[in-house]
């Protein structure tokens, strides 16, 4: 077995692995600080993680890598921490993320942004960011699980806005109804299985939901995109 600590969302986890890759997949996030929680992966763990792998074949290490974030993300629930499936981009020290089914342009759209807006924008996570809820603002982290194009950084930014993306031949952006929210957070959200952290996981998102900015975005994948949604999000 092998065990290390990271720092996720602000929290120092150890974790208790059969494989050294996830050591080395956690490299960025590998702290000395004493340990808040701990979590152990066993080889059931990595078994039930097939059913959720969305690749053909996976490998136990990487099977491993998520069965580790899987009770990480369960654990953190009850620390006011969720996991949202997002692609999330800084620009000037505030992070925008945006939710949509996987295939529909999430990706594409947050290097939109980064070719519009250059060093002025900064990668946080292209895929599993952790949103983080203090009683004045939320925060949203890079993580290891970043998308199969490893595209974040072990950073943080307050969060400015969430945009639900949906293609579009036009690009058009609106704000969302307060009342089609939640029901959205939560279909992007990882929901763990026990009832206290579902119990925390509610009261998470219907904060996140209270004190945040949401917008609906049809878009094409030309560069006229990111200036279209940039212009509307960040003037709020």
């Amino acid at each position: 077995m092998y065990k290390f600590k990271m720092e996720l969302a602000g929290t120092v986890i150890e974790a208790d692995t059969i494989y050294e890759s996830s050591r080395r997949f956690c490299k960025d996030y590998i702290t000395d600080r004493p340990a808040e929680l701990s979590v152990s992966v066993s080889e059931e763990d990595i078994e039930n993680e097939r059913g959720f792998a969305t690749t053909e074949n996976p490998s136990v290490q990487d099977l491993e890598h998520m069965a580790l974030y899987r009770k990480i993300c369960s654990e953190l629930a009850v620390r006011n921490t969720v996991l949202m499936h997002g692609s999330c981009v800084a620009v000037d020290g505030k992070a925008y993320l945006f939710c949509a089914p996987s295939g529909t342009g999430k990706s594409t759209h947050t290097r939109l942004w980064r070719q519009y807006l250059g060093e002025r924008a900064v990668m946080i996570n292209d895929d599993k960011p952790l949103l983080r809820v203090f009683p004045n603002h939320i925060r949203i982290y890079g993580t290891p699980w970043n998308g199969k194009h490893r595209l974040g950084s072990n950073t943080s930014a307050p969060l400015k806005a969430v945009c639900f993306l949906s293609r579009g031949e036009i690009n058009f952006i609106k704000k969302a109804p307060s009342e089609s929210v939640l029901p959205l957070l939560l279909k992007y959200t990882y929901r763990p299985k026990n009832i206290r952290g579902m119990h925390k996981l509610l009261s998470s998102t219907s904060k996140i939901a209270e004190t945040s900015d949401f917008w609906f975005l049809e878009c094409n994948m030309d560069p006229d995109a990111a200036a279209v949604s940039y212009t509307a999000m960040s003037a709020q």
